[in-house]
């Protein structure tokens, strides 16, 4: 593999385990609460983050990332809300075995296409490669977001 799709990855999987680590001291019910001033929880963020990362490459591609189940849409996408949570809705618990083994499936799946050309997204992306790049910094500003949530448990 090229050594620079390598560090892709690496920086993948960091990224990922730093916000994992954040989560270590978060317990099932402070996941839930949605302090004052806020609009989502911190599950959310998690199935926002999972959900995000296989849109952006599904909105490239214009391919159906199967792992990634339908209701995910109406409960994490943008502009959605814990309101609409049901009780099949993933549990903290849950999202974060899923956000562990996304950047594994995300290589699995892709990493002889990074460099494949597709017609431009709205961003002008036309890589994996560069989604993964702008998903990687989206997961960054909603670390900040769980961090910022934190501070008011």
């Amino acid at each position: 593999m090229n050594p620079r799709h390598e560090v892709l990855f690496t920086q993948l999987e960091s990224y990922r385990s730093e916000v994992l680590g954040v989560l270590k001291d978060v317990s099932e019910v402070q996941a839930e609460v949605i302090p004052e001033g806020f609009k989502n929880n911190i599950r959310w963020n998690l199935g926002h983050i999972y959900l995000d990362q296989f849109l952006w490459i599904q909105a490239l591609t214009k391919e159906k990332v199967g792992v990634v189940p339908e209701q995910f849409q109406s409960w994490f996408g943008y502009g959605s809300s814990p309101v609409s949570f049901e009780k099949d809705t993933p549990s903290f618990q849950e999202l974060k075995e899923l956000l562990r083994e996304q950047p594994v499936k995300i290589k699995e799946m892709y990493k002889e296409r990074l460099e494949e050309e597709f017609t431009p997204t709205e961003m002008g992306m036309h890589t994996i490669e560069q989604v993964l790049i702008r998903t990687i910094f989206h997961e960054g500003l909603h670390m900040q977001t769980i961090l910022d949530i934190k501070k008011f448990l």
